[in-house]
Formats: structure tokens, sequence, C-alpha cells
């Protein structure tokens, strides 16, 4: 605790904040459809001008000196912090080949996580095969270096990855290297991002989704359009790729600019899936040809599902695609449609596995088996629908037996044997990777030691509380078991709520140095994600997107009602789209939150088809060339509607320069317009990281640490810990004009 005497120190020390340039306000109002909104920020949009560069970096050096003033409290959140965060191993992109199991690894040790191939059995050694952490250091960068879009070839010969400079996602650019030696070959994909899609069956070609090259003058809005699917040969230069799928390349397979190609190969079926995802929409277009036909243009691409068929996932065996759909099934069923009939198109179809109460989520093909995996109020099932002589008929699915319940996640299958692999977790209990024989038994693959962290003091619990039109929305709330429930726990409520995804459990990790600190962590299981299927979806989507907002606030009364905490110990959090939670509940209600943090979040909906990210968001959340389109992004624009002299909670707005999904100017512009209306007197500002992207999606460990303890000093100080007691919240000297 600081002593008074060190807080006037301290308090003397903070620079008053930065006062917004006058050369950058140039007020604009646009008239939408008869409604004159107003834009007072519009100028930092502009994230290439050095004026805006320059305030950009001083709120950033603002920030950082604020949180400094914490001292010794934060200091020590971030011990407890990095403890937890080398406590054990992580495992991601888990995916077996053959013999062999390829994944990521980030032990303790490493600061980014590392690619790493082990054959099956428990006790293998495992190999160290591309360490990024070395990579950047040999080519002295300045940024770290992130590996994603891990694609072995079937044969596990070579392993195609994409490495990330500085969470720059969009300048991601493709490597391969040979599996028994670790040699990095040559070959580059340039401007990939998670576009490496497929291998040929004999190891020679490798397919990738290619961003477009800006020429001098072209939008950088533009970036994001346009994309094509390149046929690589390796040993072959990429200048010699050749387009096969895509914007463009055939006019029989008609792409607009927002959509993005990917191909599907299997080596057990003789046909080629060609995808087009328009932007975030869930569900696809499918195209077939045969597998022969890849090497010579045009290929025979013919349709077999269109985006009325809602179809969202797929696999293939021999000549049929087994298809994941919604089509008159709001919770998923699964369909097989043979691909070798004349006029083969999902209407075709024949269900295999009907829709039930379980949310099917996902469908892998393997030797043995179809793997359903679907969950059932957030816990995670795994089925196995064995193959007969010809295909799965109506059968019931017969259940994996896993060792907890939990969250499945990363399931995978070698469609060329038998079993699968996936990873379980839940909110107090740590990973583990797990394996499935074809009996249906499972066992520890041992990728990974546990971690050295005692989950037993804490306790997890599912609730539901009412939100608008009298609907239940579920909130999971994780806590230490000796926290006391009278009102007086800091609470760390968070949401998302968009494009159908679930928030499932997944253990605490880092957030757990909160619990220890008598916090209280929440989820609210919102509308517009995928946790009780497409209804659930679609009533937070576009126009209906204020249930969002409504369910989260829900939660946040229910938290308050029954004593788990209290509106001046209760904070919100919200990352990329629920930024428009966050924005939006503490906007509309800021008499419930003590504080919020907007993670790299969508602040100024109205404003997103002006970056390059926002065009392919649409179906998302709407256009403002429709009056429908406008009224809704109108409605969830927090920015849009600040009302100056309200008593606004404290706000941390946190992004990455680099960010190329939400424009780092979102941030900015709430924070500057919350800033100037605010009248509480509690802190507004900008946490900006220059070595960093989206959401800290491929940070490094020590990014991670740095920005878990901003983000916890911040909400605890203003939560009112005794740890902070010597800093006050909310003075004049403090207050940001």
């Amino acid at each position: 605790m600081l002593a008074a005497a060190t807080f006037a120190l301290l308090s003397a020390a903070i620079p008053p904040p930065p006062p917004f340039p006058a050369a950058l306000l140039h007020p604009v109002t646009t008239v939408y459809f008869g409604t004159a909104v107003a834009d007072p920020y519009r100028s930092l949009e502009r994230l290439h001008d050095p004026a805006v560069q320059a305030w950009f970096r001083s709120e950033a050096r603002y920030s950082n000196d604020l949180l400094a003033k914490l001292g010794p409290p934060r200091e020590a959140l971030r011990t407890r912090i990095r403890a937890l965060s080398v406590a054990g191993t992580s495992i991601s992109s888990l995916t077996p080949v053959g013999n062999s199991l390829v994944y990521l690894e980030r032990p303790p040790s490493a600061n980014d996580a590392r690619l790493m191939v082990r054959a099956s059995s428990p006790r293998a050694v495992p190999r160290l095969l591309v360490d990024p952490d070395a990579l950047g250091k040999a080519a002295g960068n300045h940024v770290h270096l992130t590996l994603t879009n891990v694609v072995p070839s079937d044969d596990a010969r070579y392993i195609a990855y994409g490495v990330i400079p500085g969470g720059a996602e969009r300048s991601a650019t493709g490597h391969i290297v040979e599996t028994a030696t670790g040699r990095i070959l040559p070959d580059t994909l340039p401007r990939t991002w998670d576009g490496i899609t497929a291998w040929s069956d004999d190891t020679t070609v490798v397919y990738y989704n290619q961003l477009i090259a800006l020429q001098p003058g072209e939008d950088e809005a533009d970036a994001e359009l346009r994309s094509q699917l390149l046929r690589h040969v390796i040993g072959t230069p990429a200048q010699q790729d050749v387009s096969i799928f895509g914007y463009g390349v055939d006019p029989n397979v008609p792409f607009v600019p927002t959509d993005a190609p990917s191909l599907t190969l299997s080596p057990m079926s003789p046909w080629a899936i060609g995808a087009i995802e328009h932007g975030v929409q869930n569900e696809l277009t499918l195209y077939a040809a045969p597998k022969s036909s890849l090497g010579t243009l045009p290929i025979p691409w013919r349709k077999i599902v269109d985006v009325a068929d809602a179809v969202t996932g797929y696999d293939l065996r021999g000549d049929t695609i087994y298809l994941l759909t919604h089509r008159g099934a709001p919770h998923y069923k699964v369909t097989a449609l043979d691909l070798s009939l004349p006029n083969a198109t999902a209407a075709r179809a024949r269900t295999i596995v009907s829709e039930s109460a379980t949310i099917v989520q996902q469908i892998v093909v393997a030797r043995d088996a179809l793997y359903v995996r679907s969950a059932t109020a957030g816990i995670g099932k795994i089925a196995q629908l064995a193959w007969s002589d010809r295909a799965p008929g109506r059968r019931a699915l017969t259940p994996v037996k896993l060792p907890f319940d939990g969250t499945v996640d990363e399931l995978s299958t070698d469609p060329q044997r038998s079993g699968a692999v996936f990873r379980l977790t839940s909110w107090t209990k740590p990973p583990v990777s797990e394996a499935i024989a074809a009996d249906g038994s499972v066992a520890d693959l041992h990728l990974a030691k546990p971690p050295a962290i005692d989950t037993t003091p804490y306790v997890s619990e599912e609730v539901t509380c009412a939100s608008t039109g009298g609907v239940r929305v579920p909130l999971s709330i994780v806590r230490r078991k000796d926290t006391k429930l009278d009102g007086s726990a800091p609470a760390y409520l968070t949401g998302y709520g968009a494009y159908g995804i679930s928030f499932n459990p997944a253990f605490l990790g880092t957030q757990l140095a909160w619990l220890d600190r008598g916090g209280i962590f929440a989820v609210a299981h919102v509308r517009g994600g995928g946790e009780l299927g497409e209804a659930w979806y679609r009533a937070g989507k576009g126009a209906t997107k204020q249930h969002t907002i409504d369910d989260a606030v829900a939660a946040a009364r229910y938290l308050i009602a029954h004593h788990y905490t209290s509106a001046s110990h209760l904070t919100l959090e919200g990352t990329s789209a629920g930024g428009i939670l966050v924005t939006g509940a503490v906007t509309k209600h800021p008499e419930l939150f003590a504080a919020a943090l907007d993670v790299v979040g969508v602040g100024d909906a109205l404003r997103s088809e002006n970056e390059p990210n926002g065009p392919g968001n649409t179906p998302e959340f709407g256009s403002v060339a429709t009056r429908a389109g406008f009224e809704a992004l109108y409605a969830m624009d927090a920015y849009a509607h600040i009302v100056d002299g309200r008593r606004y909670p404290a706000v941390m707005g946190i992004t990455g320069i680099n960010d190329p999904r939400v424009a780092p100017w979102q941030v900015a512009k709430f924070v500057a317009r919350l800033r100037h209306a605010s009248s509480s007197g509690r802190p507004v500002i900008m946490r900006v990281d220059y070595d960093a992207g989206h959401g800290f999606l491929a940070a490094s460990r020590e990014q991670a640490v740095a920005l878990k303890t901003d983000e916890l000093s911040f909400l605890l100080w203003q939560t009112g810990s005794p740890a902070f007691a010597g800093v006050e919240r909310g003075p004049a000297r403090f207050r940001l004009r």
C-alpha cells in the first residue's frame, strides 16, 4: 500500500493529459437518410498523418506514465502474472499426420510459440523445427515474430506455416520446413493471412490465398479485397504461382471483392472443394472439381452449395462430402452428398445426424469414423459415427467419454488413420491434449506437464439472468471459494456476442491473479454468440445488435443484485467486436460500472466500412449504403451517442498500431470523445503497443504479461482495491479533459 506522502509525490509527478491538438479538430457532420451525425474526431482516421501519429505517441506516453505511477502494487501484480504465465507449457494447432503429431509449443523458456513435431507415442522425444525467437534474433529484427497457419503435407514430409511480424497479420509470409531435417526451404508465399490451405497428394504443390499488392496511390481500405487462391510448385519462385480460384479468375465462378477463396483436398477423396467465404458471413458457397484437374486452367468447377443452403462446415471422404448446416435446424445437423451424382447439390443431400438439443459445432473425417464435436449448455462433447461398407447410415452417434466436463476445441484428424486428437479445458482446469482411439477410449498425449498451479481454491458456477423480452441469458461466474459475496468484491465482467462465436469455458491462467485479489470473473453469453445455436446468433446480429448490449447490462445487474459485487466495484471488458458490447453498455448505463476496458474494440460502427477490414464485415453489422443498415449501425455506435457532461466510468482503450482487423482509430476516437464529455473526473486513457496487432493475437509472452498487468492494475485501482488505496481514483490532477 502506498503511503499518503508517497501519493502526494506521485500525484505531483504526473503531467496533465496531453491536450487534443487544435490542428486536428475538424468536426464533420454526415447526413445519413435524413439523420445528421456529428463526428468531431474524424481526423484521427488519417493514421499516416504525422500530426495524428504524434497524437497517438503522446497518448501512449501519457498512459504509460500514469500506469507506471501505480508503483509497487502494479509490480507485485506483474510478478504474479508472470509466474502464472510460465507455470506450464501451452500447446496449440495440434494436428496428427501419419505416426506424428505437429503442433505449436510455448514452454516457460520461450517468448513465442515454436513449431514442433513428435511421434504419436507418449514416450517419443519432440523435435524443434522452427523457433521464431531465434529467427528474429538471427535477422536482427526489432519486432517479434509469431508463427501461425500451420499446415502439414499429407505425408508429413513438409509443413507450411505463416510468420507474422509485430502482430501485423496482413504482412504474414508463408514458409515451408522439411520435417525430417528442419531445413527451411527457400520458397516463400507472400501476403498470405492465414491463407495456407492445402497440399497436393504428391507433396509437390501447396495452395494458398494471397492478398493483393497495393499499388502507389491505391486506397489502403482495398488491401483485403479481391484476393485469389494460388498454386505454388515447390522449388519455384513465387512470381510463377498461378491463380486457380478467386476474384477475377474464372467468369463461371463469380466473386465479389469481399469474397475470399479457400481449397480443401483430402488424400481419401478424388475431389477438390473450392470454398467462397463471403466476408465474415458463416454460410459458404462451395464448388467441386476433380482433384486431377487442378493443374490445368480452366478448372471445371461446379457449384454444389450456395449461401441459402446454410452450410458452415464440411469434410470429404471418397465421393462423399459431409455438410454441417443449420438450414431448417437451428442447432445444426449433418448431411451427406454424393459428388459423383449428376447435378449433385445440397438439395440432394441426405441427413445422417439429425438436429437435437445438442448444438453441433464441427465435423471431421478419420479412417474409422466421422467425428462430431458439439456442446450442450457450454459443455463440449465428441461422438463417433463409424463408417459402414458404404456410408454412415441413420445410426445413433457413439459418445466419447471425456476426462472432465469442459470445452472441446482443436478437434483434428488424419483422414488416412483412425482416431482423433483434441484439446479439453474448463474455467478451473488447465488445457490437456488428448487422443481418441478407434474404440472410443481417450488417452493423454503427454505433450506438456500440467502447470504448477493449484486450482483447488477456485470454483465456477453457471446461472442465467433475465434480459429484454424475458430472455434468460447464460452467465458463467468464477471465483475463489473464500471470496465474500457481500457486494465488496471487484468484478470483471466480459462478453463478446458476434459472428455466432461461442465464449466457451477456458482456463483463466493469468486471470487467476484477479481472483487471488478477491475478484469475481464473469462471462455473459450474450445474444450474437453461438452458445445456444443459430437463433441465438441471429438475435444479436445487425438490426438486433442491441440485444447484445442489453444482455451484458442484464448480467451486470444480476451480479449486483446477488451481491457478487456492486456498481462501485464492477468493471466491464470487451474485445474486438466485443467493443460494441463494452462501449454500448458504459455509455448507455454508466451508473453500473466503475471502470471498463475497450480492447481493440469497435466503438464507431458507422465508420467501420472505411477501414480495410470493414467491407467484409458488412454481413455481420450492416452497411450505411442502405437505410436499414444505417439504422442498425447507428444504434450500435457508442461514439455517436456520447453525451457531454455525463458521469462516465474510467476507461482504458487498448490498441496495437499494426491492427489489421479493427483500425486503431476506432479506439482512439472513442477515447477522445469520452474524455471530452465525461464529468466524473475518472481517467480515460489509451494504451498503444507499437509492436502488436489485433487483440494481441500474435503477442509475445512478455507483451501478454505487460498487457494483463496494466489491465488488472487499472481496474483494481479504479475499483478501490486496498493495494492501490494510496493512489486516488479521480481527483482533478488525474482528470483527463
